[in-house]
């Protein structure tokens, strides 16, 4: 048996995970969990990075001593380092405003189709392309000599090295998902340096060993190695999908749902394009084809706005409330931004004309039909413009422990749904150190692995199939 932590931080909170692997076994505990929490300054939203990376060196200290450590996180966001290494302020929150409109601006020297060409990446206002160009204007972008996404930044500071892990760059919109490395075009057109960035490194790779400071703050014992894994947290929850063969889709479920499929290679079609489906970098080479949606980033405004009522009770009341009553477009980005979110699904549901849900349960209840209905759309689609057949639907992620949206998922898609784990995230942390230990096989010795240790639920579609299908038609008008 050897010991790995996994640093596995999402939008609202995050965790070191302890993961035990051995022949025939993988365990996974929770160390140290530590809330996530924006903040509001003058200039905007930004991340409190400082509190999280306490929380990492916490989170490491109660782990105990390990093998490896592995990062991932949230994509597309980054701080930027001074010539002497030092952070050039709090890193910018993908929800601030300072985006808005930048799109326009990138697409009128590198118009959306051929950007869509070169990058394969889905339209979304935060991507690192859009943050660079709304910040080229600043002293801090003007004094940076170095650009670091948010795990690689951790890394850095753990370690002292710097590095920019593949699966997380592919978010940037600046890496070519055909050759796998940057897209010196794009780049070059819009005035992006991308000696910014430093070298790729890819899941596996040794990403350094803990500083002798980090040892003395954690307790730990040296050499301790920090292997860089698929630190965009999708793909390493994307590897620790427990599927058999390649006939699947997943969502992973938690803040965000990400609805896809797994690829060998990207789909670049303006087809593509324009159903806005995203080819991200994952493990092994393959592609994460994938629609981004709103996800359970609605019900937590929700309940942060309704005083953090009881979750649990929550659902049960909204599982008695008349299924697709009103449902409302999950990827629709007027939901992007904090606050005021009851109000806003509400309003929604006013202005297509359909009932306006009033107490929690209902709204609770339009919320996860039309997550159901999202993810549907987006497998379906995805399964159509890829070419690939689609028997069983996973969901991984957070989302897993909420049974009304994986039952009501499986009857939107007409497909069984497989639930589990709900750690997917800290799990593919945990193989892909173990794999570069040579603990652990190829992908599918990785997943056999997963459905023979981690508790999986099956859901079989029920339902009538028709009224999902009149519930699309009220939104998308076909």
């Amino acid at each position: 048996m050897r010991t790995y932590a996994a640093v596995d931080l999402g939008a609202s909170s995050g965790r070191v995970m302890v993961g035990r692997v051995g022949p025939g076994s993988l365990e996974l505990a929770e160390a140290h969990r530590f809330p996530n929490r924006p903040v509001r300054v003058p200039e905007g939203l930004r991340w409190d990075i400082l509190g999280l990376y306490a929380g990492v060196l916490d989170g490491l200290r109660a782990a105990g001593q390990v093998d490896s450590v592995g990062i991932d996180s949230w994509a597309v966001d980054y701080g930027l380092l001074d010539a002497d290494g030092a952070l050039l302020g709090n890193p910018v929150h993908y929800r601030d405003a300072r985006t808005e409109g930048v799109a326009e601006q990138v697409w009128a020297t590198v118009p959306a189709a051929e950007l869509y060409a070169a990058t394969g990446l889905q339209y979304a206002p935060f991507n690192t392309l859009y943050q660079l160009t709304a910040a080229r204007p600043s002293a801090q972008l003007a004094c940076a000599t170095r650009l670091l996404l948010i795990p690689d930044l951790l890394t850095y500071w753990l370690t002292g090295e710097a590095g920019t892990e593949l699966t997380n760059a592919s978010t940037t919109q600046l890496i070519d998902p055909r050759t796998r490395d940057w897209s010196y075009d794009v780049a070059d057109r819009l005035g992006i340096d991308l000696k910014l960035f430093p070298p790729l490194r890819r899941p596996g790779d040794p990403a350094g060993t803990l500083r002798p400071h980090v040892l003395q703050e954690t307790g730990l014992t040296g050499p301790v190695p920090v292997t860089a894994v698929g630190s965009h947290d999708t793909a390493s929850a994307v590897a620790a999908v427990p599927a058999a063969g390649e006939r699947f889709a997943y969502v992973c479920t938690g803040t965000w749902s990400l609805a896809g499929l797994e690829l060998d290679a990207p789909v670049l079609t303006e087809a593509s394009r324009a159903a806005n489906f995203t080819n991200e970098l994952g493990l092994d080479g393959t592609v994460r084809y994938l629609r981004n949606i709103m996800g359970l980033w609605l019900l937590q405004e929700c309940v942060r706005d309704w005083g953090d009522p009881d979750l649990a009770g929550l659902l049960r009341e909204a599982a008695e409330v008349p299924s697709l009553r009103s449902v409302v477009d999950a990827g629709d980005a007027a939901f992007l931004a904090p606050g005021r979110m009851p109000e806003r699904i509400a309003q929604a549901c006013r202005a297509s004309g359909q009932p306006v849900p009033v107490s929690r349960a209902e709204i609770t209840r339009c919320i996860l039909d039309s997550l159901a209905l999202a993810h549907r759309r987006a497998i379906a689609e995805a399964r159509e413009l890829a070419d690939h057949p689609v028997d069983v639907v996973h969901i991984v992620g957070g989302g897993t422990r909420n049974a009304l949206l994986c039952r009501l998922t499986a009857d939107a898609c007409g497909l069984p749904v497989v639930a589990g784990p709900a750690e997917a995230a800290a799990l593919g942390n945990v193989l892909v150190q173990a794999r570069a230990q040579g603990l652990v096989g190829d992908r599918a010795a990785m997943r056999e692995l997963l459905v023979r240790t981690q508790p999986l639920v099956r859901y079989e579609p029920g339902g009538d199939p028709a009224a999902w299908r009149e519930a699309e038609s009220r939104l998308t008008g076909r």
